[in-house]
């Protein structure tokens, strides 16, 4: 059982990745691998609604962290995706990679019925606009959004700040526990036979008439 936790901070050692390093901490912990995957600091283009993902199965923008991120998202059971608080929102590069790598899969990897989180790291604010934000991505997917005691958001301007929050801390580390407690369920519940849900073929309608 593996959990993969996506940085997605143009700081590869910042507050993010201190927030997502307690998830982690935690998780193993409990018995769950967890490895970490930096998006970078480099552009990440974002989607322009080709829709040629629909006809070859990847994205048009080919070699960048979008690609590299779903080659290896099938070896993953769960994912923890974070960001930063940039302008009240989701850090630029995140939105791009989260949009293309979501939109873009089209049945390359599963992630339906996979639990995941979203993590938001801030100096003051922000932090809930950046999460409502990250878990749109999840409920687009199916995913099985897990939660902790809390909002899932630290405080700080350093990974030192970070630290000393300490009811942030604790947010983390209770995450990384309920991940894994839902990830051995869940693979208890595959093991006894429990099927997961029918899925029909999607069915995609507008407003106009």
């Amino acid at each position: 059982m593996k959990a993969l936790l996506v940085n997605g901070s143009p700081q590869k050692g910042g507050c993010t990745h201190t927030a997502l390093g307690l998830v982690g901490e935690a998780l193993r912990e409990s018995g769950v691998e967890a490895d970490e995957f930096w998006i970078g600091s480099k552009p990440i283009a974002g989607c322009i609604g080709c829709y040629q993902c629909a006809g070859h199965g990847s994205c048009v923008f080919e070699g960048d962290k979008v690609e590299e991120f779903l080659a290896i998202a099938d070896d993953y059971d769960a994912f923890v995706f974070g960001s930063p608080v940039y302008y009240s929102g989701m850090a630029g590069s995140m939105k791009c990679f989260m949009d293309r790598a979501f939109f873009s899969n089209q049945g390359r990897v599963t992630f339906a019925l996979k639990p995941a989180a979203v993590v938001a790291s801030a100096r003051r604010a922000g932090t809930t606009a950046t999460l409502e934000q990250l878990e749109k991505h999840l409920q687009h997917q199916q995913m099985i959004q897990v939660n902790s005691r809390y909002w899932p958001m630290v405080h700080g301007n350093t990974p030192d700040e970070v630290m000393r929050d300490e009811e942030g801390v604790q947010v983390m580390q209770q995450l990384g526990r309920n991940m894994a407690w839902l990830v051995k369920s869940l693979e208890a519940g595959r093991s006894a036979g429990v099927e997961p849900p029918v899925q029909p073929p999607r069915i995609g309608t507008n407003f106009i008439r």
